[in-house]
């Protein structure tokens, strides 16, 4: 029996693929950014770019976070479509008027006349204690405002099929991928960071959260290592009989309030498990959900993880203290369990 090859990629290089493949197809596709060029981005998310399609089409920039977004928001309302790096998520706040008042609102303020067909992609995360201005994921800030689609992918073969539905987006969108999932040689290596990509184009929806492990006794939400390490936590208590059903809700904003409702439907009890910060998050958002739309359909309170309200600490112990990993998911599930 013949069997079919996985073909196996890390997570930058399908981000990368997926950019070349939608540069060859379209000439009004280009890239900006800092260390973009020559470096590939310093998490490999243009590796090859420039050999491929030279210094006009994936073009270094200054270090000015305000220009290239700039940049790339005049070059989409002239018809471009521009992707544009935010080297990490933390420097937004040199560029906020960029993104929240122009990116997120001319589309609206011109009555949809003038549209913003870019991307934004940028690094998220922590685990490798870059400390407190390079560690956050900061997905409520930007899910927050009107206007922006925000994703944030969890696999090698979502980064490549979002990545290439968010370029032929006619609405702006917020890229953000994960750094421990882009399989880079000077990070520790995850297994998470390596899946089977085809080789051709093809598109992920930018709407959609997906069920990666059937369960009937708890549901367990969440997105890109917050859904890995869920999955670890769930094989555990799977030993103990507690079968959970673990949610990567991969899209932000929109978010996929269906999924969510029946899974708990189902289980009758939820987890929500966050890398941003506690208050006014996605953990709240995801609980408000389920207590406007399916409240009487639980047997227990929401639980919710996320990281306390301090900034992001640089000692190793302190930042695995409060980042929710596989053994705080499992231990949240199980007094739950024990509980109600």
């Amino acid at each position: 029996m013949e069997t079919t090859k996985k073909r196996l990629l890390t997570g930058n290089k399908a981000m990368a693929e997926a950019i070349a493949l939608e540069m060859e197809k379209n000439n009004k596709v280009f890239v900006l950014g800092e260390d973009v060029g020559k470096y590939g981005g310093i998490f490999g998310s243009t590796e090859g770019l420039l050999d491929k399609f030279g210094a006009e089409r994936v073009i270094d920039t200054p270090i000015s976070e305000t220009a290239i977004i700039g940049a790339a928001i005049g070059a989409a309302a002239e018809g471009m479509r521009p992707i544009a790096e935010l080297m990490f998520v933390d420097f937004f706040g040199v560029c906020m008027d960029q993104i929240y008042n122009h990116m997120a609102k001319i589309q609206y303020m011109s009555g949809g006349s003038v549209k913003l067909p870019m991307v934004l992609m940028t690094a998220v995360g922590g685990g490798y204690n870059d400390a407190a201005q390079h560690s956050q994921t900061l997905y409520a800030t930007f899910a927050h405002m009107p206007g922006l689609k925000v994703v944030a992918p969890s696999t090698p073969y979502d980064l490549k099929g979002m990545m290439t539905s968010a370029i032929r987006d006619d609405n702006p969108v917020f890229f953000m991928f994960h750094k421990s999932l882009q399989g880079l040689g000077w990070m520790d290596q995850l297994d998470e960071s390596v899946g089977d990509v085809p080789q051709n184009a093809y598109t992920v929806p930018l709407d959609k959260a997906k069920v990666v492990r059937e369960g009937s006794d708890v549901t367990i939400v969440g997105v890109q290592m917050m859904t890995h390490y869920a999955v670890q936590a769930a094989k555990k208590l799977a030993k103990e009989g507690i079968e959970a059903e673990v949610i990567d809700l991969r899209s932000l904003k929109p978010i996929d309030k269906d999924t969510i409702i029946e899974s708990v439907k189902k289980t009758h009890r939820l987890v929500v498990v966050d890398e941003d910060y506690l208050s006014y998050g996605m953990t709240a958002e995801i609980s408000a959900i389920i207590a406007e739309e399916a409240l009487y359909e639980l047997e227990a309170p929401v639980r919710r993880l996320a990281i306390p309200d301090v900034p992001i600490p640089y000692s190793d112990l302190l930042e695995d203290f409060v980042i929710p990993g596989p053994d705080s998911i499992y231990k949240s599930v199980k007094e739950l369990m024990e509980t109600y």
